[in-house]
């Protein structure tokens, strides 16, 4: 049979742009048949929720409460990036599919985990800084005999499942703008669906769909209004204008669709999560405030079209950083004596949202950690009532919000167990100092949020320290959807736990930040197994079938935003480092890992400080613009970026200069700031570093 080929264009008798048609009829091919009935399929994982509706529940119990503790290392593979790991893996005909830090996809036998296969997109390391929250990549799609990626500079890469070879790659962003892919991408009908993410920097959010055989566009839907008088031809995003004040558009105005989706084909309706505003601060994004549409919002969109079909807004005005992008998860639910069809949802802001998936109407929500920027929700319209004094953006002063920035849950994937009728939500207890900045002005390069993150900085002093970590907190919560009522919990001492996973053996298996995999009765909470990985583990497991044997497997790697920002919060739940893998375990598993690198903790040794106090303070604001939240609040380190109260270059200004100024690094991410530093103000950072070692030092003696 000759291979059929789908052709860009035809030039007399030459043809350009040529690709292999897609046969979607053959043995092993991914079609819409096989994705609809994903549920039914115990043995492969086809898509990143398993199944469209994301439920992350697998019918496997050959592992179960009564044995998992046989539970052990079938094989591991070690990985070539030392980054955060946030991929779900796919399990296809026998083999697993990852993608790691900095969009690389490997490809395994899934058994014997002999490699098959690697592809590196070669993303220049300068895209680094447009990353907000670490260089990660949460996975790939399938479709036919291809796979999908969404690489960080902005590319979506169509691969031969086969091989790995590359087939085509569509730039779906501005690369000259501040816009990145860490968030696997969607295959609905033949379309693959991809958003993006820079909100914190300053862009526009869209969601694009693509022709999965060429690659050609086949629709664009954007999330936030463009400047008025542009919306005319999209009915939705006219509406929006009304609630946006001011010039909005010259600063992007966010909205980005940087991870959840979710689809029902029975609706032909496709739900995405709408993230933050660009900037945080509405003050400036949006001057008189307004509801700023689609921000902070549930929206479903005809899967087929494109079009516009609900929206429920979940933080109207929204300010906190508080996005919508996290799990989506569909479900029909009994609700008052009456089967509805539901979209279940815990964002950011602490409240657990259950949605009619038809309509948008909202049905109930309830906060599942504590909460103080709102005092409740409508329960007719499901609208948060609002604390007035957390809105910083009008009082003009500073707010302890809870939860904060990192959100009561963040992008770690829930699961739900359809017996139990339970979520199970990996959470977060952390609140954030937001301190407005009086006349902020947007930069061309950088966090662009409206805050002063300097004023913010945690103090050098002990107590201080000590407190914001005792309040900081992380928990495992089975939470009941009809009542809106917690089950149980698993408490831990921080944030950034995995994402989880529910199977039909009566267990609920996650990772966590002190390096434990473990799992847990559904019905009770109890642990019953657990296995020192070595390592943080942020991203959710699978589970597999090859033969008589179930696999479950994860990627474990610490990192992401918890490893970079927090500075003296990163290792709440102790130290933790960074060895990337890939492990996969089954009953009677006979691999076992290597003995661990110590953990050493490197003495502070500064230079002597010469610089006047002023100096200080203004390197000490320049430094929370533009370095903490890669190098850490308050220039304290986390596990996967270096510390700058350890560099040699404090003691040398013209090193400094050269790495900071002229960005002698940026092929390992660390560009040069000289487009919006001057040599002395990237100086004054150097001193406010010399300063906080010399504190921190004195807080160790």
């Amino acid at each position: 049979m000759k291979k059929k080929f789908i052709c860009a264009v035809a030039i007399g008798a030459l043809v350009v742009g040529c690709k292999p048609a897609m046969d979607l009829d053959k043995p092993g091919a991914v079609n819409a048949e096989k994705l609809v009935s994903a549920a039914s399929n115990d043995a492969e994982w086809l898509s990143y929720g398993r199944t469209y509706d994301e439920q992350r529940f697998s019918p496997l119990n050959a592992i179960n409460a009564e044995n998992v503790s046989g539970l052990n290392l079938a094989w591991f593979a070690d990985l070539d990036t030392s980054r955060g790991q946030e991929a779900t893996p796919l399990v296809i005909d026998g083999k697993i599919y990852i993608s790691t830090a900095w969009s690389k996809v490997k490809a395994y036998d899934a058994v014997s985990g002999k490699l098959l296969w690697e592809y590196d997109p070669k993303v220049p390391g300068e895209t680094a800084v447009k990353a907000c929250c670490d260089v990660v990549n949460r996975g790939v799609a399938a479709w036919g005999d291809r796979l999908y990626l969404g690489t960080l500079d902005g590319r979506l890469v169509a691969l031969d499942r086969a091989t790995g070879k590359e087939i085509w790659s569509k730039v779906t962003v501005d690369q000259s703008k501040p816009y990145t892919i860490t968030g696997a991408p969607r295959v609905v009908d033949g379309k693959v669906i991809i958003g993006n993410g820079g909100a914190e920097m300053g862009v526009r959010g869209y969601v694009t769909a693509y022709d999965a055989a060429s690659g050609d566009e086949v629709w664009r839907f954007y999330t936030v209004p463009g400047k008025p008088g542009e919306n005319e031809d999209q009915p939705h995003l006219k509406k929006a204008e009304a609630t946006w004040k001011g010039e909005y558009w010259k600063i992007g105005g966010g909205g980005t669709v940087w991870d959840a989706m979710a689809y029902d084909p029975d609706l032909g309706l496709l739900y995405i999560g709408v993230g933050n505003g660009s900037p945080w601060n509405q003050a400036y994004r949006s001057p008189g405030g307004g509801d700023n549409l689609y921000l902070s919002s549930i929206v479903a969109i005809d899967v087929k079209t494109g079009e516009y079909r609900w929206h429920f807004q979940e933080t109207p005005g929204e300010t906190w950083d508080f996005t919508a992008t996290q799990h989506i998860m569909l479900a029909d639910l009994e609700i008052g004596g009456k089967t509805r069809k539901v979209l279940m949802h815990a964002p950011k802001n602490g409240y657990f949202y259950v949605i009619d998936r038809t309509s948008g109407a909202f049905i109930s929500g309830k906060n599942y950690v504590p909460v103080n920027w709102a005092k409740g929700l409508d329960p007719k319209t499901g609208r948060p009532i609002e604390n007035p004094e957390a809105r910083y953006d009008k009082t003009g002063k500073p707010f302890i919000g809870m939860p904060g920035a990192v959100g009561a849950h963040s992008w770690h994937p829930m699961a739900f167990d359809p017996k139990q009728k339970l979520v199970f939500i990996p959470a977060q207890i952390a609140a954030f100092p937001y301190f407005p900045e009086k006349d902020w002005k947007p930069k061309a390069q950088g966090f662009n949020i409206g805050l002063d993150q300097g004023a913010g900085a945690m103090p050098a002093i002990k107590a201080a320290r000590d407190a914001a970590k005792a309040a900081t907190k992380g928990a495992l919560i089975a939470w009941d959807p009809i009542t809106q009522t917690e089950r149980w919990r698993v408490p831990y001492n921080g944030p950034w736990n995995g994402g989880v996973l529910a199977t039909g053996g009566n267990l609920v298996f996650q990772g966590n930040a002190t390096g434990s995999f473990a799992a847990f009765a559904s019905d009770s909470g109890k642990q019953l197994w657990s296995f020192p990985a070595q390592t943080g583990i942020v991203a959710a497991p699978i589970t597999y079938k090859i033969g008589n044997d179930q696999y479950v497997a994860v990627l474990a790697g610490w990192g992401g935003i918890w490893a970079l920002a927090p500075g003296a919060l990163s290792d709440v739940s102790g130290p933790v480092r960074n060895i990337s893998r890939l492990l996969v375990f089954k009953l009677g598993g006979k691999a076992k890992l290597p003995a661990p690198p110590p953990l050493n903790k490197m003495p502070l040794d500064p230079p002597p400080q010469t610089a006047k106090a002023d100096v200080i303070a203004r390197g000490g604001y320049l430094y929370g613009r533009y370095c903490g939240v890669c190098h850490g609040d308050a220039a304290i380190g986390g596990a996967i970026i270096p510390d700058l109260r350890h560099s040699g270059m404090l003691a040398s200004a013209d090193g400094w200069q050269k790495i900071v100024h002229d960005g002698a690094l940026k092929a390992n991410g660390m560009v040069g700031w000289s487009n919006v530093m001057s040599a002395s103000e990237i100086d004054a950072i150097r001193h406010y570093v010399i300063k906080r070692a010399h504190e921190d030092k004195d807080l160790e003696e």
